[in-house]
């Protein structure tokens, strides 16, 4: 491997150090409901975005919900012996994109079909934690 390519990917790989994420591939609802969910736990504390997303009415909350608890696993599965409570875990990112459309047609009057277009989306939520220990060792 050359020199620029290493040093690219370390770099990359230390940018993802302190990130945690998750993604939601093919999820069957439009990606314009599933923004107005993402906009309201974008940038808030973990828990607090849970507690938003338990108790939201729209369909897409549980599928968020899912979505931020896996995030959270995947924190955990990397800090082993850290508590959540201490690392002031965030949502930094919630990227909401376009997945695949589905095309079917409906009867429609006088012989027609009208289309109807199932849209999906991809989901990635980006955690970050801010631990106050963690700023004290890169301090010193």
């Amino acid at each position: 491997m050359g020199s620029r390519k290493r040093n690219t990917a370390n770099r990359n790989k230390e940018e993802k150090a302190g990130k945690y994420l998750a993604v939601l591939r093919d999820c069957p609802i439009s990606p314009r409901k599933m923004r107005l969910v993402a906009d309201l736990v974008r940038g808030q504390e973990v828990n607090h975005a849970l507690d938003i997303l338990k108790y939201s009415p729209q369909n897409a909350s549980k599928d968020l919900e899912k979505l931020l608890l896996s995030a959270v696993s995947n924190w955990q599965n990397k800090n082993e012996g850290v508590r959540i409570e201490e690392s002031n875990l965030f949502v930094s990112e919630i990227k909401v994109d376009k997945g695949r459309t589905l095309k079917r047609f409906r009867p429609a009057p006088q012989g027609r079909a009208h289309r109807i277009r199932k849209r999906s989306n991809h989901v990635t939520v980006i955690l970050v934690s801010s631990n106050k220990n963690e700023e004290k060792q890169t301090e010193n």
